[in-house]
């Protein structure tokens, strides 16, 4: 039998709540929603989407560990330690890869689809 397809639009889940750890947050205690909506059985692969109140906070991603996100709605910026800074706003997509270390600051309440691979080995 073949995987099913999975549309977002059809996923349930519920919603899981937390904020940035104490230690790594820079302005704010945003709130932070994940709707998950697809693992895969190694769980190197996750999907879902994410909702954020205004804030900021520190990110190191994982040696083999990439994220990529469209924005629905609102607007974030990243900036890494060495200085460069992106922005992303609504209809816009990036990646964050591997290894970055810098700041996530949410800078309109936003939303955004997003998929992370966690490469193991």
């Amino acid at each position: 039998m073949l995987p099913a397809i999975i549309l977002f639009k059809d996923q349930h889940s519920e919603p899981e709540f937390d904020t940035p750890r104490p230690e790594r947050r820079i302005r704010g205690i945003p709130q932070r929603t994940t709707w998950s909506h697809y693992s895969n059985d190694s769980g190197e692969v996750y999907s879902g989407v994410w909702a954020c109140e205004p804030g900021s906070w520190r990110v190191e991603m994982g040696a083999r560990e990439d994220e990529f996100f469209f924005v629905i709605e609102g607007r974030c910026r990243l900036l890494a330690d060495d200085g460069r800074a992106w922005e992303c706003a609504a209809g816009e997509s990036l990646v964050i890869p591997a290894g970055f270390s810098g700041t996530f600051e949410v800078i309109e309440p936003m939303r955004k689809h997003y998929m992370i691979v966690d490469r193991k080995a």
